[in-house]
């Protein structure tokens, strides 16, 4: 009998020192971000005004002042990663990144797989064609039956899928992809695509920057959620300093005054 109590004894202790060092072999992302002191941001930075890379090779734009403020007010430093728009939310999955601060909507669909801080940007959508092309629009669905393009892993893609292509109004072949926006300018100015659906900011640098291109329609209806920043799922602590955070930027005027500055409507 002494024997077994001892036997008991021992698994007990061993027991209690699994569950002592459980929260360590568990830690969560933000206790990850804060013992590595840096935080790592995942972008796809071809969307001006919200992220693109500079002359220099430094990435600008609002949501990029947006981390870079965040990480400050977290207390560490930040790192960005430039990827294509439809691996970030894998890569957030996978925690090679921490974050993905990419003018990304927090819609239901993609808060299946990932968590989103609240939102720190509401938008409007806007269709672009060329100065040359005979386009009409007064709804989103006036695009129908045309070659439309937008860019891989959107809400403006799903959009587009849902309300076009599955209802039969536009053939799927119609429908082109691009994992970067000024690719499929190039497309839209050469006249091998009709429209272009993206963010109304961007749409309207766009067409700025390219004298081809015109603003065809500007709406919210293709739209289904404000910005946000994607993080882990489940990652609980993280999105309370997020929130944290974002409120105390919206709170001070931090935000108007950056979407003022980057001429966000």
């Amino acid at each position: 009998m002494k024997r077994l109590h001892e036997i008991s004894m021992a698994l007990a202790m061993v027991m209690l020192i699994v569950a002592g060092t459980t929260p360590a072999l568990a830690d969560d992302q933000l206790n990850v971000i804060k013992a590595r002191g840096k935080l790592i941001v995942g972008t796809s930075a071809d969307y001006p005004p919200y992220e693109s890379v500079d002359d220099s090779g430094k990435f600008v734009g609002f949501d990029m002042a947006l981390v870079r403020e965040v990480a400050k007010r977290m207390g560490v430093e930040v790192e960005i990663k430039d990827m294509g728009f439809d691996t970030l939310i894998a890569a957030v999955q996978n925690k090679k990144i921490d974050l993905v601060a990419a003018a990304m909507q927090g819609t239901a669909e993609r808060d299946k797989t990932v968590d989103f801080s609240i939102p720190y940007n509401f938008v409007k959508d806007a269709f672009v064609t060329s100065t040359k092309a005979d386009v009409q629009m007064t709804t989103p669905k006036d695009a129908a039956g045309r070659k439309i393009g937008t860019q891989t892993g959107t809400i403006q893609e799903t959009w587009i899928r849902k309300n076009l292509v599955e209802t039969g109004l536009t053939p799927e072949e119609d429908l082109f992809q691009y994992e970067r926006v000024d690719n499929a300018g190039l497309d839209l100015a050469a006249g091998r695509i009709d429209l272009l659906l993206i963010q109304y900011k961007p749409a309207k640098d766009l067409a700025a920057k390219m004298d081809k291109l015109k603003i065809a329609l500007v709406t919210t209806e293709t739209v289904a959620a404000g910005q946000c920043l994607a993080l882990p799922e489940g990652e609980t602590a993280l999105k309370a300093e997020l929130d944290r955070v974002i409120g105390q930027l919206q709170q001070d005027g931090w935000i108007d005054q950056q979407k003022k500055a980057f001429g966000i409507d």
